[in-house]
């Protein structure tokens, strides 16, 4: 045979052989993943059963048990459902999510709002119409501004006056949450979260004045510094006519614009003294008058002098 042949023949051998060779650790590898995967530890999760709202106490019917990867357990998940049950739900859980622990509020610590409002915070309720809840659209999880609208202590004037800001909406009436749709919740009243001094601050409010909810984007952090208005803001001069010009006006007192919580004090009309009268003129002295043809002499009788006028026309 030609020895070229061979030479190729064997050259051809055993690079088939290398092929074969890295091939059958490749299939091998791959078979021997599964039989891996098997052997991987799982562990027992106690997830939901079906959607979980805020404020729900946990029950038996409401959570399940699953396996899961023992790397995948979740940080603060549970393994036993009794470690779960009769515990208020703060914050919402959705259906086959894995229960954790800072969705969840202690044992016995209450139901509806209480579990939610975090220590040292308080709920306070203000009662609310379609006007003042934004027609409708304050809904749990949004925030407000509170404003008031009244009459200062011995003024006469309306002031509007923004006293509390970014306060978070608990719930609208008797929800806690929103539904699917996002509708409207016709409430008559909206609970906010509030710290001690500002539930006082609210709740004076309320009393003395009209309370109205100003909705705010959730993303906005600022607190805006206003000084509120009052009603010469809005009508000018004319807030400020006298009765005598038959408005109703301030004519007892007057706010600054600038600052209404500063009174500007009553302006006194400015009188002015008329000018003292003329002194009385000197009598005229007693006087002769001659006449000779063109020509004329004044004589008095204190200075016996003579004035010539010149002629007559």
């Amino acid at each position: 045979m030609d020895r070229r042949f061979l030479t190729l023949l064997a050259v051809s051998l055993v690079f088939a052989l290398v092929v074969s060779a890295v091939f059958y650790s490749m299939t091998s590898k791959a078979g021997s993943q599964p039989k891996k995967a098997e052997a991987l530890e799982m562990k027992d999760v106690v997830v939901a059963a079906r959607p979980l709202p805020v404020g729900l106490t946990v029950k038996a019917s409401d959570v399940k048990v699953v396996k899961m990867p023992a790397q995948a357990f979740p940080k603060g998940g549970f393994s036993k459902p009794e470690d779960v049950l009769d515990r208020p739900v703060v914050a919402n859980i959705l259906a086959d999510e894995p229960i954790l622990e800072g969705r969840l509020a202690q044992r016995g610590s209450g139901v509806g709002l209480a579990p939610i409002i975090p220590v040292g915070m308080r709920a306070v309720t203000v009662r609310v119409n379609d006007v003042v809840g934004v027609a409708g659209f304050v809904l749990p999880g949004m925030r407000v501004d509170v404003l008031i609208t009244g009459s200062p202590p011995g003024n006469q004037t309306t002031v509007t006056k923004t006293i509390l800001q970014n306060i978070l909406v608990l719930s609208a009436g008797k929800t806690l949450q929103t539904d699917d749709s996002g509708k409207p919740v016709d409430a008559p009243n909206v609970t906010l979260l509030v710290s001690p001094q500002q539930a006082e601050l609210l709740t004076l409010a309320g009393n003395e004045g009209r309370i109205q909810l100003v909705l705010r984007n959730g993303g906005d952090q600022n607190i805006e510094k206003t000084s509120g208005l009052n009603l010469a803001a809005i009508y000018g001069k004319y807030a400020r006519m006298v009765q005598a010009e038959g408005g109703r006006g301030s004519s007892e007192e007057e706010f600054d614009e600038v600052n209404p919580r500063r009174r500007v004090p009553e302006r006194t009309p400015v009188v002015v003294a008329p000018p003292p009268p003329p002194p009385p003129p000197a009598p005229a002295p007693d006087q002769i008058i001659t006449i000779r043809g063109v020509e004329k002499k004044v004589e008095t009788f204190q200075t016996k002098s003579v004035q010539d006028t010149g002629r007559n026309p």
